[in-house]
Protein backbone atom coordinates (compact mmCIF):
# COMPACT_ATOMS: atom_id res chain seq x y z
CA UNK A 1 0.00 0.00 0.00
CA UNK A 2 2.48 2.65 -1.11
CA UNK A 3 0.12 5.74 -1.96
CA UNK A 4 1.66 9.13 -0.93
CA UNK A 5 0.34 12.36 1.16
CA UNK A 6 0.88 14.51 4.17
CA UNK A 7 3.22 17.51 5.55
CA UNK A 8 6.05 19.21 3.24
CA UNK A 9 8.29 18.96 5.51
CA UNK A 10 7.95 15.52 7.02
CA UNK A 11 6.94 16.35 10.52
CA UNK A 12 3.85 14.48 11.84
CA UNK A 13 4.49 14.40 15.66
CA UNK A 14 3.83 18.11 17.06
CA UNK A 15 2.92 17.96 20.37
CA UNK A 16 2.90 15.08 23.80
CA UNK A 17 -0.41 14.59 23.28
CA UNK A 18 0.10 13.27 19.67
CA UNK A 19 3.04 11.14 20.51
CA UNK A 20 0.76 9.37 23.08
CA UNK A 21 -1.78 8.99 20.06
CA UNK A 22 0.71 7.39 18.42
CA UNK A 23 2.65 5.15 21.06
CA UNK A 24 -1.56 3.89 21.89
CA UNK A 25 -1.99 2.76 17.92
CA UNK A 26 0.91 0.90 18.06
CA UNK A 27 0.79 -0.59 20.99
CA UNK A 28 -2.75 -1.70 19.31
CA UNK A 29 -0.90 -2.92 16.45
CA UNK A 30 1.61 -4.41 18.54
CA UNK A 31 -1.26 -6.73 20.75
CA UNK A 32 -2.94 -7.75 17.19
CA UNK A 33 0.64 -8.76 15.96
CA UNK A 34 1.23 -10.90 19.21
CA UNK A 35 -2.54 -12.74 18.46
CA UNK A 36 -2.26 -13.80 15.24
CA UNK A 37 1.38 -14.62 15.71
CA UNK A 38 0.53 -17.23 18.59
CA UNK A 39 -2.46 -18.15 16.53
CA UNK A 40 -0.47 -19.43 13.07
CA UNK A 41 -0.56 -23.10 12.87
CA UNK A 42 -1.23 -25.88 10.14
CA UNK A 43 -5.02 -25.94 9.33
CA UNK A 44 -5.81 -22.27 10.24
CA UNK A 45 -6.87 -20.14 7.90
CA UNK A 46 -6.10 -16.70 6.82
CA UNK A 47 -9.13 -15.32 6.93
CA UNK A 48 -9.35 -16.91 10.64
CA UNK A 49 -6.35 -15.02 11.26
CA UNK A 50 -7.94 -11.81 9.76
CA UNK A 51 -10.95 -11.70 11.83
CA UNK A 52 -8.46 -12.36 15.08
CA UNK A 53 -6.79 -9.19 14.00
CA UNK A 54 -10.01 -7.06 13.45
CA UNK A 55 -11.45 -8.55 17.32
CA UNK A 56 -8.01 -7.49 18.83
CA UNK A 57 -8.03 -4.34 17.20
CA UNK A 58 -11.63 -3.10 17.46
CA UNK A 59 -12.06 -4.24 21.11
CA UNK A 60 -9.55 -1.74 22.10
CA UNK A 61 -11.30 1.08 20.57
CA UNK A 62 -9.35 1.31 17.32
CA UNK A 63 -10.26 1.52 13.44
CA UNK A 64 -8.60 -0.91 11.02
CA UNK A 65 -6.29 0.84 8.94
CA UNK A 66 -6.31 -1.30 6.08
CA UNK A 67 -10.05 -2.37 5.39
CA UNK A 68 -11.72 0.01 2.65
CA UNK A 69 -8.28 1.40 2.05
CA UNK A 70 -8.22 2.94 -2.05
CA UNK A 71 -5.23 4.25 -2.49
CA UNK A 72 -6.37 4.24 -6.65
CA UNK A 73 -9.33 3.91 -9.09
CA UNK A 74 -9.12 -0.15 -7.94
CA UNK A 75 -10.94 -1.67 -5.65
CA UNK A 76 -11.10 -1.04 -1.59
CA UNK A 77 -8.74 -3.28 0.01
CA UNK A 78 -11.55 -6.01 1.54
CA UNK A 79 -9.55 -6.89 4.98
CA UNK A 80 -8.40 -5.59 8.08
CA UNK A 81 -4.65 -7.29 7.82
CA UNK A 82 -2.66 -8.39 4.91
CA UNK A 83 -1.78 -12.13 4.98
CA UNK A 84 1.04 -13.40 2.55
CA UNK A 85 2.24 -16.92 1.34
CA UNK A 86 5.69 -18.09 0.62
CA UNK A 87 6.28 -16.35 -2.47
CA UNK A 88 3.29 -13.48 -1.74
CA UNK A 89 5.61 -10.43 -0.49
CA UNK A 90 2.69 -8.29 0.37
CA UNK A 91 -1.08 -7.21 0.35
CA UNK A 92 -2.52 -11.06 0.15
CA UNK A 93 -6.44 -10.99 0.55
CA UNK A 94 -7.19 -13.48 3.54
CA UNK A 95 -9.67 -16.09 2.48
CA UNK A 96 -10.09 -19.79 2.83
CA UNK A 97 -6.99 -20.92 2.08
CA UNK A 98 -5.56 -23.03 4.89
CA UNK A 99 -1.47 -22.55 6.37
CA UNK A 100 0.49 -25.40 6.05
CA UNK A 101 3.26 -27.31 7.64
CA UNK A 102 6.68 -25.84 5.84
CA UNK A 103 4.91 -22.26 4.72
CA UNK A 104 6.10 -19.15 5.65
CA UNK A 105 3.47 -16.25 6.24
CA UNK A 106 4.13 -12.32 6.00
CA UNK A 107 1.14 -10.46 8.29
CA UNK A 108 0.64 -7.07 7.95
CA UNK A 109 -1.18 -4.72 10.34
CA UNK A 110 -2.79 -0.96 10.41
CA UNK A 111 -4.49 0.61 13.53
CA UNK A 112 -6.12 4.01 13.62
CA UNK A 113 -6.86 5.50 17.51
CA UNK A 114 -7.97 9.25 17.14
CA UNK A 115 -6.99 9.45 13.94
CA UNK A 116 -3.47 8.49 14.23
CA UNK A 117 -2.15 5.49 12.41
CA UNK A 118 0.36 2.73 13.53
CA UNK A 119 1.73 0.04 10.81
CA UNK A 120 3.87 -3.08 11.21
CA UNK A 121 4.57 -6.64 9.33
CA UNK A 122 6.42 -9.72 10.75
CA UNK A 123 7.10 -12.91 8.67
CA UNK A 124 6.97 -16.43 10.38
CA UNK A 125 8.02 -20.09 9.26
CA UNK A 126 5.27 -22.52 10.41
CA UNK A 127 6.40 -25.72 11.76
CA UNK A 128 9.87 -27.02 10.27
CA UNK A 129 10.98 -24.90 7.36
CA UNK A 130 13.78 -24.88 5.34
CA UNK A 131 17.49 -23.59 6.35
CA UNK A 132 17.41 -20.58 3.14
CA UNK A 133 13.68 -19.96 4.59
CA UNK A 134 14.74 -19.35 8.51
CA UNK A 135 17.76 -17.21 7.20
CA UNK A 136 15.67 -15.27 4.68
CA UNK A 137 13.40 -14.41 8.35
CA UNK A 138 16.21 -13.46 10.27
CA UNK A 139 18.11 -11.52 7.58
CA UNK A 140 15.01 -9.75 7.10
CA UNK A 141 13.96 -8.41 10.64
CA UNK A 142 17.99 -7.55 10.72
CA UNK A 143 17.58 -5.56 8.00
CA UNK A 144 15.04 -3.73 9.37
CA UNK A 145 16.66 -3.11 12.87
CA UNK A 146 20.01 -1.79 10.68
CA UNK A 147 17.75 0.73 9.19
CA UNK A 148 15.82 1.79 12.43
CA UNK A 149 19.32 2.57 13.66
CA UNK A 150 19.95 5.55 11.32
CA UNK A 151 16.74 6.91 12.35
CA UNK A 152 18.60 10.24 14.08
CA UNK A 153 18.14 13.41 14.35
CA UNK A 154 20.70 15.04 11.89
CA UNK A 155 20.82 11.92 9.94
CA UNK A 156 19.59 11.68 6.21
CA UNK A 157 17.06 9.89 4.89
CA UNK A 158 18.56 7.20 2.89
CA UNK A 159 21.13 6.36 5.73
CA UNK A 160 18.16 3.98 6.69
CA UNK A 161 17.99 3.24 3.09
CA UNK A 162 21.50 2.30 2.56
CA UNK A 163 21.66 0.20 5.92
CA UNK A 164 18.83 -1.43 4.89
CA UNK A 165 20.41 -2.57 2.08
CA UNK A 166 23.75 -3.11 2.72
CA UNK A 167 22.86 -5.27 5.42
CA UNK A 168 20.67 -7.46 2.88
CA UNK A 169 22.84 -7.97 -0.17
CA UNK A 170 25.85 -8.07 2.11
CA UNK A 171 23.51 -11.58 3.29
CA UNK A 172 22.96 -12.15 -0.62
CA UNK A 173 19.37 -11.46 -0.58
CA UNK A 174 17.91 -9.01 -3.13
CA UNK A 175 15.80 -5.82 -2.05
CA UNK A 176 12.59 -5.27 -3.68
CA UNK A 177 12.34 -1.90 -4.94
CA UNK A 178 8.96 -1.33 -6.03
CA UNK A 179 7.30 -0.95 -2.12
CA UNK A 180 8.98 1.34 0.41
CA UNK A 181 8.61 2.37 3.57
CA UNK A 182 6.85 5.89 4.51
CA UNK A 183 5.84 8.48 6.43
CA UNK A 184 3.23 8.14 8.60
CA UNK A 185 0.73 9.60 11.54
CA UNK A 186 -2.93 11.00 10.52
CA UNK A 187 -2.64 9.30 7.14
CA UNK A 188 -1.25 5.45 6.81
CA UNK A 189 1.05 6.73 4.24
CA UNK A 190 2.45 10.02 4.07
CA UNK A 191 5.80 12.00 2.84
CA UNK A 192 8.52 11.01 2.48
CA UNK A 193 9.02 8.02 0.88
CA UNK A 194 11.65 5.38 2.18
CA UNK A 195 12.77 3.50 0.15
CA UNK A 196 14.79 0.05 1.44
CA UNK A 197 17.70 0.90 -0.82
CA UNK A 198 19.83 3.98 -2.05
CA UNK A 199 23.44 5.83 -1.34
CA UNK A 200 23.75 7.29 2.33
CA UNK A 201 23.74 11.29 3.10
CA UNK A 202 20.89 11.67 0.83
CA UNK A 203 17.06 13.23 1.00
CA UNK A 204 15.23 14.90 3.60
CA UNK A 205 17.27 15.95 6.91
CA UNK A 206 16.04 13.55 9.50
CA UNK A 207 14.00 15.81 12.44
CA UNK A 208 12.49 15.35 16.16
CA UNK A 209 9.09 14.64 15.21
CA UNK A 210 8.91 12.59 12.28
CA UNK A 211 7.17 9.16 12.24
CA UNK A 212 8.03 6.82 9.53
CA UNK A 213 7.02 3.39 8.73
CA UNK A 214 10.72 1.50 7.52
CA UNK A 215 9.68 -1.71 5.77
CA UNK A 216 12.70 -4.13 4.40
CA UNK A 217 10.87 -6.67 2.16
CA UNK A 218 14.12 -9.01 0.92
CA UNK A 219 13.58 -11.87 -1.71
CA UNK A 220 15.80 -15.08 -1.82
CA UNK A 221 15.78 -15.08 -5.91
CA UNK A 222 15.77 -11.79 -8.04
CA UNK A 223 14.38 -8.40 -7.21
CA UNK A 224 11.82 -8.36 -9.68
CA UNK A 225 7.85 -8.68 -8.08
CA UNK A 226 4.38 -8.94 -10.13
CA UNK A 227 0.35 -7.94 -9.32
CA UNK A 228 -1.40 -10.69 -9.47
CA UNK A 229 -5.37 -10.49 -10.98
CA UNK A 230 -6.83 -9.58 -7.64
CA UNK A 231 -5.25 -6.03 -8.18
CA UNK A 232 -3.34 -6.37 -4.80
CA UNK A 233 -1.41 -9.56 -4.03
CA UNK A 234 2.32 -9.05 -4.66
CA UNK A 235 4.53 -12.01 -5.60
CA UNK A 236 8.53 -12.30 -6.78
CA UNK A 237 8.37 -12.77 -10.35
CA UNK A 238 10.33 -15.84 -10.48
CA UNK A 239 8.23 -17.93 -7.60
CA UNK A 240 11.18 -17.76 -5.04
CA UNK A 241 10.67 -17.14 -1.19
CA UNK A 242 10.23 -13.49 0.34
CA UNK A 243 9.85 -12.05 3.22
CA UNK A 244 8.80 -8.35 5.43
CA UNK A 245 9.31 -6.45 8.72
CA UNK A 246 8.06 -3.47 9.46
CA UNK A 247 7.80 -1.04 12.35
CA UNK A 248 6.53 2.46 12.41
CA UNK A 249 9.09 4.31 14.51
CA UNK A 250 9.19 8.06 15.87
CA UNK A 251 12.46 10.22 15.46
CA UNK A 252 13.26 11.83 19.14
CA UNK A 253 15.82 13.92 20.68
CA UNK A 254 16.64 11.10 22.12
CA UNK A 255 17.11 8.23 19.09
CA UNK A 256 14.86 6.60 17.17
CA UNK A 257 11.26 4.99 19.75
CA UNK A 258 9.98 1.78 18.21
CA UNK A 259 6.26 2.31 18.64
CA UNK A 260 4.51 -0.95 17.12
Amino acid sequence: MNDVMGSANGITIKSPRELDLMREAGRVVAEAKAAVKEAIKPGATSAEMDALAEEVIRSNGAIPSFKGYKPTPSMPFPATICFSFNEELVHGIPGNRKIEEGDIVSVDFGAIVEGFHGDSAFTVGVGEISEEAQRLIDVTSQSLYEGIKKAVVGGRLTDISHAVQEYAEDCSFSVVREYVGHGIGRSLHEEPQVPNYGSPGRGPLLKSGMALAIEPMLNVGRKETKVLKDGWTVVTSDGKLCAHFEHTIAITEEGPEILT
